[in-house]
């Protein structure tokens, strides 16, 4: 499509008859750039190519009539915004109600007896047009602004709960990465990973709600220590709230709840079971205890990488969801990389 100001807009004609071409050609191009076609697919196949500003399309054709092509533009993301006026001689009501079903912008009968009318009219459509679009980009744009607002605040939510308990240092950045790969050695698309990779510095934010005398004990944490430092799983969710809104803010409340539940429904704090425990919190568990285990802490020394694998996959299908285990040692390379990285000082 054509985007610059002083440029002629591009209309794409669509008809079978040569004359029908010849008048819409004579009336159009003074003012647009006019390409033909004879047929609907090869209307198609242009607009794909090389998408038009607007189209002016026949409906009485052999082999695809206008009706099916606009059709077929609109089930396709690459033509679906294209404005499409129906240019016919067919003039009952139920073909002009058909037309706009399909997806028409508007609908004109012929003989054209006054040109003035279909160039009022395509400026009209065009200019409506330009303006969706120029609004489509300041919505994206201004989205763009609020998921990244969403991303520091979690970024720094997640830090808050960094300085809360010192023990964790860089944790909550080499998770996010190990959840990312994992995600992304099991498959899952773009979106879903930069998801999990942007909510992951949630997960343990309810700890900021956790004494320091528990959260900061040198030692083991007897029962009744043990049982409120999982009400950090519960602060989390209360902190994150709940924002049908936000996907990001869901997607890292969710994590949140559900990390420390187990394969086999011995976690907590639901006891979810298998593929009841969501797939992102499946993805979280092995991300968090692979870095909790490799990282030093006051009661108790780093593991070594072997060590933690081995761990990871004795664990499989009691802890860790055993479908997962084989993302998780094809991202190990990838995790070795950012566990060096962002080693602790205490463990350089």
């Amino acid at each position: 499509m054509s985007t610059e100001p002083n440029t002629k807009a591009d209309i794409l004609v669509v008809d079978d008859t040569p004359s029908n071409l010849d008048i819409l050609r004579e009336i159009l191009s003074p003012e647009f750039r006019v390409r033909l076609c004879t047929n609907g697919q090869q209307a198609i196949t242009l607009a794909k190519k090389s998408p038009p500003d607007l189209m002016l399309l026949d409906i009485m054709m052999p082999e695809m009539d206008g009706y099916e092509v606009c059709q077929k533009l609109k089930q396709d993301p690459q033509t679906a915004d294209i404005p499409v006026i129906f240019v016919t001689a067919m003039s009952e009501m139920q073909d002009e109600k058909r037309g706009f079903e399909v997806g028409a912008v508007d609908y004109i009968t012929k003989p054209i007896n006054h040109p003035e009318i279909i160039l009022a009219r395509i400026r009209t459509h065009l200019l409506l047009h330009n303006q969706m679009l120029a609004l489509e980009s300041k919505v994206k744009a201004r989205t763009a602004e609020l998921q990244q607002a969403q991303k520091i605040v979690i970024q720094c939510l997640g830090k808050a709960s960094e300085f809360k308990d010192n023990e964790t240092g860089l944790h909550v950045i080499r998770t996010s990465y190990y959840a990312r790969f994992i995600a992304e050695e099991f498959k899952l698309n773009e979106r879903q990973c930069d998801l999990i990779y942007n909510a992951m510095p949630m997960h343990d934010v309810g700890k900021i709600g956790i004494a320091d005398r528990i959260l900061l004990k040198n030692g083991r944490l007897d029962n009744e220590e043990r049982h409120n430092m999982e009400e950090h799983v519960h602060i989390g969710v209360e902190i994150l709230g709940h924002h049908e809104e936000s996907e990001l803010l869901r997607t890292a409340s969710l994590i949140a709840q559900t990390h420390h539940e187990k394969w086999d429904g011995s976690g907590y704090p639901n006891g979810l079971q298998e593929e009841a425990i969501p797939l992102f919190g499946r993805i979280a568990a092995i991300a968090d205890v692979f870095d909790a285990l490799t990282s030093p802490r006051p009661y108790k020394n780093a593991w070594t990488i072997q060590e933690a694998v081995d761990y990871i996959h004795e664990n499989a299908g009691t802890h860790f969801d055993p479908g997962l285990i084989p993302a998780f040692d094809s991202a190990l390379p990838k995790i070795e990389k950012i566990r060096v990285q962002y080693l602790e000082s205490s463990a350089e």
